[in-house]
C-alpha cells in the first residue's frame, strides 16, 4: 500500500532545501525526546505506541456493545467536545455520504451533543429523538466539562423518559476516567457498559482510542483497518531518521524552517469537501499543541475550489503571512464524468469526458501554482486514496509530526493552560460555588 508523501518543491522561494536540510539535527532531537518520553509533556505521551500496543480484549468487547446497540438504535448520540469527538466525527464524515443524512443506511447515523451550547441546537435534536430510537455514547475524563455535561444530563433525562431508567441504562456507554471522576461514578452506580480514555492520552490524541473507535465502529467503519495503517506509519516514523523517507519529520520540519523565516499562519486546504473535519481535527491537534508561550503557526483551512470563490482573493493578494499545506488524493472511490451538450451555451464542452477528478487536478495544479507566484509557500500532502486505512495513516502522522514540531518549536506540545482562562472567568458570571 502507499503511504503518505509529503512534497516541498513549492517551497524553493522561501527556504533552500539546505536550510531544511541544516534543521535535521534539531528535528531528530525533538524525536529522541518524543520516543524517550524524557522531556516536558511526557506523561501523555501513550498514544505514541498506541497502535501496536492496543487491548485486544477491549476491541472485541467494543465491537459487541456495537452491535448489541446498533441492533436497538437508529441513531447514536456522540456526546463529546474537542478531541473527544472531532476525531470520532473527522473518520465518520471523511467515510460517509455526503448526504447521510437523508439516507437510511444499515448502521445508526451519528449525530452530535456537547460540543456546543446552542439552545436551538438541543431543542432540534430532541425533537429529532423524539421520533427516532436511540442511543447515547458519552465521552469525557472527568465529567465535570461544562458542555459534555450539560448536554449529557438533557440527552439522559429525555432517554429516561422515553425508555424508562432501566431501559435506558443499556443504551448508554461511558467513555472516561478509569477509576475516578463524576462520569466514572455515574457510570459505576448506573452500570453503564464503561471504556476507559487512558490516563496518558490526551483528548486531541485520543481517536484510536475507545474515544474514537466505539463511534467510527457504530458508523459502520473497519477499525481494525484503521489502526493497522496507523501501525504501518508508526513503524515508519519510529525507524526512518531521514527527511526525505519519514514524511511526519519532513512535515515538522518545513513548519519550523517556514516559521522562522517569519510565516504566521498555515492554511490546510483540500479538494475533497469530505476532509472538512480532518481539518477541524487538525485546527485543534496543532492549535492546542503548539500555540503558546506566544509562539506557533495559526492553524486555519479552506476547502477548494469552493473557499478560492471567497477567500481565494486573499490568498492570492493578501498579506503574505501564511504557508498552505494542501492534501491531495490519488484515486477517488467514483467517478463522474461531463456529458456532451450539442447546444454547448454553457461552453464547457471541452471537458466532455473528462472526470470530476481530473478537473479538480487541474484546479488543485492551477491554484498551487498561483498561490505560489503569489509569493505563497505550497506543501503537498499525497495519499493513495480515502478510506480507513489511509485515515489510519494520516491520523498518525499528523500526530507524531505534531509531537516533533512541537518540542522543535520549544513548547510542551502536550498541555493546554490557556483553555482553562474562559472557564474561569465563565464559571465565575454563572456563580459558579468557589469561582
Amino acid at each position: 500500500m502507499e503511504t503518505i508523501k509529503v512534497n516541498i518543491e513549492h517551497t524553493q522561494a522561501h527556504t533552500a532545501k539546505d536550510e531544511i536540510n541544516a534543521l535535521l539535527p534539531e528535528i531528530l532531537t525533538a524525536k529522541k525526546h518524543l520516543l524517550a518520553g524524557d522531556a516536558a509533556g511526557n506523561d501523555f505521551l501513550g498514544w505514541v505506541d498506541l497502535p501496536d500496543t492496543i487491548d485486544t480484549d477491549m476491541l472485541t468487547r467494543l465491537k459487541a456493545d456495537v452491535d448489541r446497540l446498533s441492533a436497538k438504535s437508529r441513531v447514536l448520540v456522540v456526546i463529546g467536545i474537542g478531541g473527544s469527538y472531532l476525531g470520532a466525527r473527522m473518520v465518520i464524515e471523511a467515510l460517509q455520504s455526503e448526504f447521510a443524512s437523508m439516507v437510511r443506511g444499515e448502521k445508526p447515523h451519528i449525530v452530535y451533543a456537547g460540543h456546543t451550547l446552542g439552545e436551538d441546537y438541543y431543542s432540534q435534536l430532541l425533537a429529532l429523538l423524539d421520533r427516532e430510537d436511540y442511543s447515547i455514547c458519552v465521552i469525557s475524563k472527568s465529567g465535570t466539562t461544562t458542555e459534555p455535561a450539560v448536554a449529557f444530563r438533557i440527552v439522559k433525562a429525555h432517554l429516561e423518559n422515553k425508555y424508562g431508567r432501566e431501559e435506558a441504562s443499556k443504551r448508554i456507554v461511558a467513555i472516561t476516567d478509569e477509576h475516578r471522576g463524576a462520569l466514572h461514578d455515574i457510570a459505576v452506580q448506573e452500570n453503564y457498559p464503561m471504556y476507559v480514555i487512558p490516563d496518558n492520552v490526551g483528548g486531541r490524541f485520543s481517536v484510536l482510542t475507545p474515544v474514537g473507535l466505539l463511534p467510527i465502529a457504530m458508523a459502520g467503519y473497519d477499525i481494525d483497518r484503521m489502526l493497522e495503517g496507523a501501525r504501518t506509519m508508526r513503524n515508519l516514523c519510529i525507524n526512518d531518521d531521514t527527511l526525505e523517507g519519514n514524511p511526519a519529520l519532513m512535515y515538522a520540519a518545513i513548519r519550523n524552517c517556514l516559521y522562522r523565516k517569519g510565516i504566521k499562519v498555515e492554511m490546510l486546504v483540500s479538494c475533497q469537501p469530505n476532509l472538512r473535519y480532518l481539518a477541524e481535527w487538525w485546527k485543534q491537534l496543532y492549535g492546542e499543541s503548539e500555540g503558546k508561550e506566544h509562539k506557533g503557526l495559526l492553524p486555519h483551512s479552506l476547502s477548494i475550489t469552493t473557499d478560492l470563490h471567497s477567500m481565494g482573493q486573499y490568498m492570492q493578494q493578501g498579506e503574505r503571512l501564511m504557508m498552505e499545506t494542501m492534501i491531495r488524493v490519488r484515486k477517488p472511490n467514483a467517478t463522474v464524468t461531463i456529458p456532451t451538450d450539442a447546444k454547448n451555451l454553457d461552453g464547457i464542452n471541452y471537458l466532455t469526458d473528462k472526470s470530476l477528478t481530473q478537473i479538480n487536478d487541474c484546479a488543485s495544479e492551477g491554484t498551487i501554482q498561483a498561490h505560489v507566484d503569489g509569493g505563497v509557500p505550497v506543501v503537498e500532502i499525497t495519499v493513495d486514496k480515502i478510506d480507513e486505512y489511509t485515515l489510519g495513516q494520516l491520523i498518525y502522522f499528523f500526530e507524531f509530526a505534531c509531537g516533533v514540531s512541537g518540542y522543535t518549536l520549544g513548547v510542551n506540545p502536550f498541555d493546554q493552560p490557556g483553555v482553562e482562562a474562559y472557564k474561569r472567568n465563565m464559571f465565575h458570571l454563572l456563580g459558579k460555588p468557589g469561582f
